[in-house]
């Protein structure tokens, strides 16, 4: 079977893998590179910490455990998955009020959470600074993190492998489905014909999909304070010592691979705006540093490399959007803002659908044809303020 893929993010390069990898003649057209769009701006955690409602928590659990079993079974090459648990402590009433029921929460739904006393925490976490006054740390061992070039690396050696072809830089401008299959227009006057059209487009699913007939509406990713917009600074090499995701309340922070670290304040998000990213000298900056120093023995040596302003891929009624989209089942779509951890998941339920028919009842809330044509829905999305819900 053909199988064409528009994206080569975490999620596109996923699906060809696995459509490779079971034998069908894939094809990745990519507007610009690999990991050029959302992908390359993800705090990239692991993790079903906060997803709502119960079937997405479903999902992205699906996710997780995914991660560990591409990770075990995979243990040749650069590590991309670092299975190493997130540890979140609150210093602010209102972070702790919701640190207390998020754990209560995740363990009613047997999701791995346990509180730990402080002095362990600060044994597993030698660098961190937990104050004296915080007297215990949730620990949630089953999290982790990606290293999103690694990742996306392994995926592409993996899919060309096993077959795949990549046309990069190769833009699509319209997806014509009809009875045989349907046909890719790209930017270059050229025409491919495929049996099936998987889009993984990311922030450019909804017109992208609009020319194949379809509707699946996306939030504005280009809206500057909107859901779909935060920043994450990343420094230089810096000396310090941190082996997990770390969440406080006035910071998110991760290892990105040599002493370097990705820095998330959630609450400086208001201002984030696409067009106007910051330099690696301004305020935010220097106050993302100043909330390093805080939480990292280590963090006051830190120099920001650069602050990105990242775009998330977000259906617009906040949902993950996953299925066919048109009634002839030949485009099939992946829209959805928690690509890092869904992706190794999606990829073997979106084979099965596309090639064998088989419906997932993982996917059964997610469904790409929900929306009503030509109608938006009626959702205000607002921006993630508190630590643990991104």
């Amino acid at each position: 079977m053909r199988i064409a893929v528009v994206g080569a993010g975490v999620i596109g390069l996923s699906l060809a893998r696995e459509f490779a990898g079971q034998g069908c003649r894939v094809t990745v057209y990519e507007q610009d590179r690999p990991g050029a769009g959302t992908s390359g701006t993800s705090f990239a955690w692991v993790n079903s910490h906060a997803k709502e409602p119960d079937s997405y928590h479903g999902l992205n659990l699906a996710g997780v455990r995914a991660h560990h079993e591409l990770h075990r079974s995979l243990p040749d090459g650069p590590r991309w998955f670092h299975p190493t648990g997130n540890l979140e402590w609150a210093t602010e009433p209102g972070h702790a009020r919701v640190l207390e029921r998020s754990v209560a929460r995740l363990r009613g739904r047997g999701y791995a959470a346990e509180w730990i006393p402080a002095e362990e925490a600060r044994a597993m976490e030698p660098g961190a600074r937990i104050p004296d006054g915080v007297r215990s740390a949730a620990f949630f061992p089953d999290e982790g993190y990606v290293l999103p070039a690694e990742y996306l690396a392994r995926l592409l050696t993996d899919a060309l492998a096993s077959g795949a072809e990549i046309a990069c830089p190769a833009p699509v401008r319209a997806v014509v489905p009809h009875a045989d299959g349907a046909d890719i227009a790209l930017a270059d006057g050229s025409t491919a014909t495929a049996d099936a059209v998987v889009t993984a487009a990311g922030r450019w699913t909804e017109p992208l999909l609009a020319t194949a007939g379809c509707h699946v509406p996306m939030a504005d990713p280009d809206a500057a304070g909107s859901a779909t917009t935060g920043y994450l600074a990343y420094t230089e090499p810096a000396p310090v010592r941190l082996e997990r995701v770390l969440t406080t309340s006035h910071l998110n922070l991760r290892p990105d691979g040599g002493g370097r670290l990705v820095l998330q304040g959630l609450d400086l998000d208001a201002d984030a705006d696409p067009a106007r990213p910051p330099g690696a000298d301004a305020p935010l900056a220097e106050e993302l540093l100043r909330r390093l120093a805080r939480v990292l023995r280590g963090g006051e040596h830190a120099r920001i490399a650069e602050v990105r302003v990242g775009q998330r891929s977000l259906p617009a009624d906040g949902l993950t959007a996953c299925g066919f989209a048109d009634g002839g089942r030949r485009v099939y779509a992946v829209a959805t803002h928690s690509g890092i951890t869904l992706a190794p998941a999606l990829a073997p339920l979106v084979a099965d659908e596309v090639l064998r028919g088989t419906r997932s009842e993982l996917l059964a809330d997610f469904r790409a044809d929900r929306f009503t044509p030509g109608e938006r829905p009626d959702v205000h999305l607002s921006q993630v303020r508190l630590p643990g819900r991104q």
